[in-house]
């Protein structure tokens, strides 16, 4: 046995419990981790909360989390992996536990830290994942709201990076931050428009929505085509004509190497917010429903 958190119920924060769990055993090409290190991701709470009972129906008792970081402890039959070795991925069965399995583990670069190698998985990808799907090169430009969020902050630099200009919506507290990676921020809210058309007098090409912040209407007024449009998290996408990409299979994932080289060489910034023992998974959960945080947080088992 070993612990883990738990929910049986759908609900708020307080429905994660430190429980007595099975420690689970690989199977065939898997990996068993001694979790160093699990990062809490906003799907996560939504998983939780019942919100994407439709999509993701639960299985009760839930171990929630998407990704984690961690040493090798076991290894399924025709797993290219040894005992011992460090490493990280998306996890099978959840994250949030002194345990988790891994079915694609990723080496984990000796200079890269377990709070940032178990934060890059899930927004890594989704960051690649947008970027292809919006197909932007090279001199255009990439309007990204909510650009200081997780996987708005990864996009921005991964853009620039690519020769694309990039404007970022972000709150008072984020401005520096952002422009220190490249991009161009303006703030969010009340007039919006009128800002990034004077950030970008030469138009926007593309809008990556990574706010759900209701800004889909107006973001296809401004590239004059709903296709050059795409949400991670305005599920109201349909009705404006806008794309709504989800974690659905791609070549994503196979750029997970490439990306933790990136961060271990300092070329990809991670921002960590905050750790937590793994007893205090629920208050991570609150704090970021409360939007109190300003990065990534972690669970520390």
């Amino acid at each position: 046995m070993s612990q883990a958190i738990t929910f049986s119920a759908y609900g708020a924060p307080d429905v994660l419990q430190l429980s007595a769990v099975d420690t689970p055993g690989p199977g065939p090409g898997q990996v068993r981790i001694r979790v160093r290190a699990a990062s809490v991701n906003p799907l996560d709470m939504k998983i939780r909360s019942g919100l994407m009972a439709g999509k993701v129906p639960a299985h009760f008792p839930v171990i929630p989390g998407l990704d984690a970081a961690g040493v090798v402890d076991a290894v399924g039959e025709g797993a290219e992996v040894a005992v011992g070795d460090e490493v990280l991925g998306a996890t099978v069965g959840g994250s949030y536990g002194e345990y988790a399995l891994l079915d694609r583990a990723v080496a984990k670069p000796a200079a890269l830290s377990w709070e940032v190698a178990a934060s890059l998985v899930t927004v890594g990808r989704t960051a690649l994942r947008v970027l292809g799907q919006l197909s932007a090169q090279a001199g255009q430009t990439l309007l990204i709201h909510g650009a200081a969020g997780s996987v708005g902050v990864i996009a921005a630099q991964l853009a620039v990076a690519r020769g694309i200009t990039v404007i970022g919506t972000v709150g008072a507290h984020d401005d520096e931050r952002l422009t220190a990676l490249g991009a161009t921020a303006v703030r969010y809210g009340d007039g919006w428009m009128e800002r990034v058309r004077t950030a970008a007098p030469q138009g926007v090409d593309h809008v990556l929505d990574a706010s759900g912040a209701g800004v889909l209407a107006d973001s296809v007024a401004l590239t004059g085509d709903s296709t050059h449009v795409i949400t991670i998290a305005d599920m109201s996408a349909a009705q404006h004509g806008v794309r709504f990409s989800a974690g659905a299979p791609d070549q994503a994932g196979e750029s997970l190497p490439e990306l933790a080289q990136l961060a271990a060489d300092g070329k990809l910034t991670v921002p960590i917010w905050r750790t937590y023992p793994l007893a205090e998974a629920a208050r991570a959960h609150t704090d970021l429903e409360a939007r109190r945080n300003r990065g990534k947080a972690v669970l520390l088992p």
